[in-house]
């Protein structure tokens, strides 16, 4: 009786140490299938969603641009088919001919008229000139707006923000104050779009060495993607 007790206590050990091993073996398999599953998304889902942006963007592109053509025209009477981006090359084009008129001197003097137009009418004169100075900044190549991603303790000691350097602060505010500063937009996560503009003194803020880029990548992310450092490095020795 003893020995066959023995036995079934031993077969049933030997069953109990197979059910561990298998337990182990699948779980270690659905562990390696969960990071294969993980690193999938990691590698696809970039890749998909860049694709997807770029696709409804050239979509929207195009069906804007193909609205504002004459019908007569249009790439539809003369193709049998569609061609994606061909909006794109047509407003490109477009672009680079109302460029080129508006280098000449006949381009300039319609320019003038249009800007003397545009000035007499109250609100959307306002509008215009915000617009064509902003676009007059980022387009000259010249102005170091947003070429400075920078730390400062706001809104009290000891608690940090990022910020990116817009201009040194003039005009009136200048005057007023006295004293050299900076003006320093404070983006939003996760839409660095929207924020608010702070005036600071230059010796309060501290230059980082990461770009511009980066710096929009690490609100994005909410600070989940830190800086390149090996890039900082790379620039440092620069």
């Amino acid at each position: 009786m003893d020995d066959k007790d023995e036995v079934k206590k031993r077969a049933m050990n030997i069953r109990k140490i197979r059910l561990e091993r298998e337990k182990a073996v699948f779980m270690k398999l659905g562990g390696k299938l969960r990071a294969y599953f993980f690193t999938g998304i990691l590698v696809t889902a970039p890749v998909m969603i860049t694709f997807f942006v770029a696709y409804k963007v050239i979509v929207f592109i195009d069906v804007s641009v193909n609205r504002l053509l004459p019908p007569q025209f249009k790439p539809d009477n003369f193709l049998p088919f569609t061609i994606p981006g061909l909006g794109i090359i047509i407003l490109v084009a477009a672009l680079i001919l109302v460029g080129m008129f508006a280098a000449g001197f006949l381009g300039k003097f319609f320019l003038k008229l249009g800007e003397w137009i545009v000035y007499k009418v109250p609100f959307i004169s306002s509008v215009y000139s915000l617009l064509k100075q902003i676009f007059e900044t980022f387009l000259s190549g010249k102005s170091n707006a947003f070429k400075k991603v920078v730390l400062l303790e706001y809104p009290r000691k000891g608690i940090w923000i990022l910020g990116f350097v817009s201009a040194d602060t003039e005009g009136e505010v200048r005057e007023i104050l006295g004293r050299e500063m900076v003006n320093v937009f404070i983006p939003t996560t996760p839409n660095p779009t929207s924020g608010f503009l702070i005036f600071v003194l230059r010796e309060d803020v501290v230059e980082l060495d990461m770009g511009v880029e980066e710096g929009i990548k690490f609100v994005i992310s909410g600070g989940i993607v830190a800086p390149d450092e090996a890039k900082r490095l790379k620039k440092r020795r620069a």
